[in-house]
C-alpha cells in the first residue's frame, strides 16, 4: 500500500508544474469519509474530514459543495427542467393514460418522502471552528470562520445524513435491473475553484466537476453486500467476495452482521460505489497489470456476455493505452448498474441486461471517459464536447479495430448525425452550458457527434499521423489536470505547426457551417478549368479528386491561407498536385486541370468525407 501514496505524493507534485501558457495551479483535496449504510431504510449517516489547499493567488473566505442526492426531490430544479424541456430524458417521464390519452408524468414530482434522495449538512467546522452554512438546492454555500489564504491548507469536517432515492437517473436504489445500491455523487462534494472561479453549478442531471486529490473511505454494511468502485480495497482478506488474496478462505465471527469495506483512491476527483448481495465478481488481469474487476447479477440469462465481455475490455484497454496512453492505475471495475452508462473514477456503471454487442459498445465508451474525463479532467459541465466527443471518437476507432470492420471511415455515422441536427435548425454551440440546451438532443449530438468530429475533422487538416501524436501529447501535457478547449487547440498546434485559432472558434463558438461546390467545368482548349464555391461561412482547405475514363486518379490540394499549413498527401498512391491558397475573403476559386474535359468522368470535394460539409450533393461532378 505504500505505493500508492507514493503515488498519490507524485501527483500531488504535477500541481506546480507549467501545463499551460501561464503558470498552471489547481486546488487540492484530501477526504477521509467513514459512512454507516442503513441498507434496510436506504439511508446512510456519514462523517467527513476534507483537507483543502489553496493552491491559487486569491484569499477564499467562502467555499461551496455539492449535494447531488438533494436533486431527487419534488420541486428541485432537475424536476422542474423535466417538466419544460419539451424532449424530457425518458428515464425521468412516466408514461399513462387519462381516458384515453396519453399523458408524461414526471417521476421526480411523483416521489414520496421515503422515495426522495437528500443529504443533510451538520456539525460543519473549520480547523475546529464553527462555519455558517445554507444549503440552497443542490449546492451548500459555507462561509468560513476564517479566509484561507493563498498557498495555506485549511481542514473542514462535517456530519451527513443521506437517503438513497428511487433510482431515476445514474444515482438510486432498486432499479429496473434489480441492483439494489448505485452510490454515484452521493457524498458532499466540494466544488471546483479554478482560473475561472468557482463552479457551483446545481445539478440538474447533466455533467460533473471536481477537485483533484486523494480519497479515504471506509463503508460498513450489511455482509451480504459485495461492493465494487473506486479506488483499492485495503482489506480484502477481511472482506472476501472474491477480493481476497489466492487460497485465502475468508470466515467470519458468527455473530458478524455487517463489514467495513476500506477503499483508498488516490489522485482522483471523484468517488462512487455499488453494491448488491447477488453480484458475481470476476477479476481478469488487463495490460500493464491492471487487474479489471466484473460485477454483475447472478442472472442465467446474462452470465455468458459478462463472462464473453471480459476479454473484449483486455483488448480495449490495451487499443487505448496505445492510442492515447497508458492507465496510470492498477485497477478499474465495470459494474452493473442498471441505469445507462456512467462514467466514474477507476470504474463505471451500466446496463448489463442487454446484447454482447450492446455492453460492449456501453462499456468500451465508458472506459475511454477514463482518459478523457478522469484523467484529462476538463470541465464537462461547461465543455462536455471535450470529454464525450473525444471518447466517442476513440471508441469508435476501437470498436471499427477490435470488431474487424476496419472501414475506411468509422464515423461516418456521426457526420450524418450532425448534419441532422444541422437541417433541424434546432443546434446550438458548442460553447453552450450542458445545462442550457434548448433540447436534450441537441445537446447529445453537439456534445457527443459534433465533438467527436472535432477530432476526425482535425484529421482531415492537418493529417492523420499529426492527429495521432496530438492525442498521445495532449494526453501526456495535461493528464492530473483541467485542460481547456485551447489546450487542445495549442497541442495541435505545436504539433502540426498549423495556425487553428479559426478552427476552434468556427467550430466551437458559432454554429457556421461548411459547405463547398462545383459550381461549373469547362472546357479551355485541352485543358478544363474547375470552378469551386464556398456558401458556408466556415473555411477549409480543400481535397479535390479527379478521376478519368482511363481509370487513373489524381488529386489536388488547395491549402486554406489562415491555416499557413500544407498537409502530407493522404494517399501517397494517388499523384497530388498543391495548388495555391484560398483566402478565405474570396468565396470563389479556379483551377486548371492539364486535360480536356472529354477524358474527365467524376471529379469530387473531400473523397475522404472527413470534411463535415453539410450539402455533399453539390461536392460531385459527373460527366454522364
Amino acid at each position: 500500500m505504500k505505493q500508492i501514496f507514493f503515488l498519490a505524493l507524485l501527483f500531488s507534485n504535477a500541481f506546480a508544474v507549467m501545463g499551460q501558457n501561464t503558470p498552471y495551479w489547481q486546488q487540492a483535496v484530501d477526504y477521509k469519509m467513514e459512512v454507516a449504510m442503513d441498507a434496510e431504510h436506504f439511508q446512510y449517516k456519514g462523517k467527513q474530514e476534507l483537507v483543502y489547499t489553496n493552491n491559487s493567488s486569491d484569499t477564499l473566505k467562502k467555499v461551496y459543495y455539492h449535494l447531488y442526492p438533494n436533486a431527487f426531490q419534488p420541486g428541485s430544479e432537475m424536476a422542474e427542467r423535466a417538466d419544460y424541456i419539451p424532449d424530457p430524458d425518458a428515464r425521468m417521464v412516466r408514461k399513462t393514460k387519462v381516458d384515453g390519452v396519453e399523458i408524461k408524468e414526471n417521476r421526480i414530482q411523483q416521489l414520496k418522502p421515503n422515495e426522495i434522495g437528500y443529504l443533510k449538512i451538520a456539525n460543519f467546522k473549520q480547523d475546529g471552528v464553527a462555519a455558517i452554512t445554507k444549503t440552497v438546492g443542490t449546492i451548500l454555500e459555507v462561509i468560513l470562520a476564517k479566509p484561507i489564504l493563498p498557498h495555506t491548507q485549511t481542514t473542514f469536517t462535517l456530519n451527513f445524513d443521506g437517503q438513497v432515492p428511487v433510482q431515476i437517473r445514474r444515482s438510486g436504489r432498486n432499479n429496473a435491473e434489480g441492483i439494489a445500491f448505485s452510490m454515484s455523487q452521493w457524498y458532499p462534494k466540494i466544488a471546483e475553484f479554478d482560473f475561472e472561479g468557482w463552479h457551483a453549478d446545481p445539478y440538474i442531471a447533466r455533467e460533473f466537476h471536481g477537485v483533484w486529490g486523494n480519497f479515504d473511505v471506509k463503508i460498513t454494511i450489511d455482509k451480504d453486500y459485495v461492493l465494487g468502485g473506486s479506488g483499492y480495497l485495503q482489506n480484502p482478506n477481511e472482506i472476501g467476495h472474491g477480493y481476497q488474496d489466492a487460497g485465502v478462505e475468508v470466515k467470519y465471527p458468527k455473530k458478524t452482521k455487517k463489514l467495513t469495506w476500506h477503499f483508498v483512491a488516490p489522485m482522483v476527483h471523484d468517488f462512487t460505489w455499488a453494491a448488491d448481495k447477488e453480484y458475481l465478481h470476476d477479476v481478469v488481469k488487463g495490460p500493464n497489470n491492471v487487474d479489471l474487476h466484473f460485477l454483475y447479477k447472478n442472472n442465467p440469462k446474462i452470465i455468458d456476455n459478462w463472462k464473453n465481455l471480459q476479454p473484449l475490455m483486455v483488448k480495449v484497454m490495451d487499443f487505448y493505452n496505445k492510442t492515447i496512453g497508458d492507465y496510470p492505475y492498477k485497477q478499474y471495475s465495470f459494474i452493473q448498474g442498471g441505469d445507462g452508462g456512467m462514467e466514474y473514477a477507476m470504474c463505471t456503471l451500466i446496463l448489463g441486461n442487454g446484447t454482447l454487442e450492446g455492453i460492449f459498445g456501453t462499456a468500451t465508451h465508458e472506459l475511454g471517459h477514463n482518459w478523457f474525463q478522469h484523467v484529462l479532467a476538463s470541465n464537462e459541465s461547461k465543455h462536455p464536447w471535450m470529454d464525450e466527443g473525444f471518447t466517442t471518437y476513440v471508441e469508435d476507432l476501437a470498436v471499427n479495430e477490435i470488431t474487424g470492420k476496419k472501414v475506411a471511415n468509422p464515423f461516418e455515422g456521426n457526420y450524418k448525425v450532425y448534419y441532422s441536427l444541422v437541417n433541424s435548425g434546432k443546434e446550438q454551440p458548442l460553447t453552450t452550458h450542458g445545462d442550457r440546451y434548448d433540447f436534450n438532443r441537441s445537446y447529445s449530438i453537439a456534445s457527443y457527434v459534433k465533438g467527436s468530429i472535432f477530432l476526425s475533422q482535425l484529421g482531415y487538416l492537418i493529417g492523420q499521423d499529426k492527429l495521432a501524436e496530438t492525442i498521445k501529447r495532449y494526453y501526456h501535457d495535461f493528464k492530473f489536470k483541467h485542460p481547456t478547449p485551447n489546450d487542445i487547440k495549442r497541442t495541435a498546434e505545436r504539433v502540426s505547426g498549423a495556425e487553428l485559432d479559426w478552427y476552434l472558434t468556427d467550430w466551437t463558438q458559432t454554429t457556421n457551417t461548411i459547405d463547398y461546390g462545383i459550381s461549373a467545368v469547362t472546357e479551355n482548349g485541352s485543358n478544363t478549368t474547375v470552378s469551386l464555391e464556398r456558401m458556408g461561412r466556415m473555411p477549409m482547405p480543400v481535397d479535390l479528386q479527379v478521376e478519368y475514363t482511363d481509370g487513373t486518379v489524381e488529386s489536388f490540394y488547395i491549402p486554406l491561407r489562415m491555416l499557413f499549413f500544407e498537409k502530407v498527401n493522404p494517399n501517397p498512391a494517388i499523384k497530388r498536385t498543391v495548388l495555391n491558397d484560398w483566402p478565405w475573403a474570396n468565396p470563389k476559386y479556379e483551377l486548371t486541370i492539364s486535360k480536356p474535359k472529354s477524358i474527365i468522368k467524376k471529379i469530387t470535394i473531400d473523397p475522404s468525407g472527413l470534411m463535415a460539409d453539410v450539402k455533399a450533393q453539390n461536392n460531385v461532378y459527373e460527366l454522364k
